[in-house]
């Protein structure tokens, strides 16, 4: 690093590779994460791939997030597959997610809405060439890790009632039914000229603001406009990747009456403006990574599925009797019937990598803020990024006390695929996997 704007004496050498590639769907594609279809008929702006890998002491770690709602285990898995035939590049060492975005396409089978089959088969093709194009063209780089915290970018959206269950509301609630994580980490990207040329962005909220459920456009909602926001500062195309955080409870609305956009394009830039402004702010302060060292860990934990139980039975043989039900009635209904997962065990990938200081957690689903935030008070790091929906998908994962609260996140079938204890698991695993791997 002869010649580098920063004083670099005693930094270990890291080198970081990255790319981005689009991923859009054609215009028709049905639009996931509602129960009923909206089929697209426009771009808003498009959807990616963002890759960023990091190499130091001869073991590469690749960051890959795609601007979708979620895959299933089966699709990362080939994807996966793809990369490692295309770079060598082991499952371990690839940490794959998505942003969640909810004006992007189904890619799950058996899901509300259908799935544009020619796309999802280009998409594996697509990821690793991006992971290799970001392998093939390596540079020195100085990495910045920051961090900043706030409160205000939204709220936890589920109620505790006064008879101790819960709801997704803020109706007759005695308050919110659980914490925020306002922790926002994030890691520059610098050549060592000084130049920016990607940034690595963990926050939890879910990211279904500018379109709802009259969404007619394909978007990648605020996580998009972050970028945006990051490009318009610093010039030139630095990559910016999300890393969504555990925000399987936690959405955009407030507690309180404010003045500002609630919902819609407004509100998506505005987000996107405010999470890049803390971005910035963390990582332009930041002192750079002192210490490269560099491993991951990949395993499959068997978690039992949920199975129907008589409460569960009883409600939706109640659902049955209405004259007419609601879209998450119907879908309840009908799923039940159709649960093909009684006595069956999932297998659940969780990750764990380390680069120098900075910890990178794979969770396969929605998760429940407190299991992110109990993996980051036991963790050894001294910046945890938690990236939910990796790996694989297994729908809402809520905390094992919420699990039988009734709020959405923690209903079976509905929203829970795992048993209730599935979310503590997880958390127990990680934290195993850290201690071994700030172990060594």
């Amino acid at each position: 690093m002869a010649g580098s704007l920063y004083r670099v004496e005693g930094l270990p050498r890291i080198r970081a590779g990255v790319a981005q590639t689009v991923i859009t769907p054609p215009v028709g594609a049905s639009l996931a994460g509602y129960f009923h279809d909206r089929i697209s008929t426009s771009v808003r702006d498009d959807l990616h791939c963002k890759v960023v890998v990091f190499e130091s002491g001869g073991t590469p770690l690749a960051l890959v997030s795609c601007d979708l709602i979620s895959m299933a285990k089966d699709q990362m898995d080939r994807i996966k597959a793809a990369i490692e035939a295309e770079t060598g590049l082991p499952p371990a060492n690839v940490l794959l997610c998505t942003t969640h975005t909810h004006t992007g396409p189904e890619t799950r089978d058996n899901r509300v809405v259908g799935v544009q089959q020619e796309w999802r088969d280009a998409l594996a093709g697509k990821v690793a060439a991006a992971v290799k194009g970001a392998l093939d063209n390596m540079f020195d780089a100085v990495l910045f890790p920051g961090r900043r915290e706030e409160a205000e970018l939204g709220s936890n959206r589920l109620g505790r009632k006064k008879d101790g269950s819960e709801i997704f509301g803020k109706q007759d609630v005695v308050g919110p039914a659980g914490p925020i994580d306002p922790e926002l980490l994030a890691i520059g990207i610098r050549d060592p000229d000084g130049n920016l040329r990607a940034m690595v962005v963990n926050y939890a909220m879910h990211p279904d603001v500018i379109g709802g459920g009259s969404a007619n456009f394909i978007s990648a909602d605020w996580p998009g406009e972050i970028g945006r926001a990051v490009a318009g500062v610093y010039g030139g195309q630095p990559v910016t990747l999300f890393m969504n955080g555990t925000c399987g409870d936690i959405n955009h609305h407030l507690w309180r009456a404010t003045r500002h956009p609630t919902r819609g394009p407004a509100k998506a830039v505005q987000m996107g403006r405010m999470v890049a402004g803390l971005a910035i702010n963390a990582t332009e302060r930041a002192e750079p990574l002192e210490t490269g060292k560099c491993r991951a860990l990949l395993r499959i934990l068997q978690i039992p599925y949920y199975t129907r139980d008589a409460a569960m039975r009883a409600e939706v043989e109640e659902l049955r009797k209405r004259e007419k039900l609601g879209d998450f009635e119907r879908y309840i209904v009908n799923a039940f019937d159709e649960w093909p997962h009684d006595g069956k065990l999932a297998d659940v990938p969780v990750q764990a990598m380390r680069l120098g200081d900075v910890a990178f957690v794979g969770l396969p689903g929605e998760i429940f803020v407190r299991i992110g935030l109990d993996i980051k008070h036991w963790s050894p790091a001294k910046y945890t990024f938690i990236g939910e929906l990796a790996n694989g998908w297994e729908g809402y994962v809520p905390s094992s006390d919420q699990a039988h609260r009734g709020a959405y996140g923690g209903k079976p079938i509905l929203s829970r695929r795992l048993e209730a204890d599935a979310g503590r698991k997880m958390a127990d695993a990680v934290q195993v996997m850290l201690c071994e791997l700030w172990g060594e």
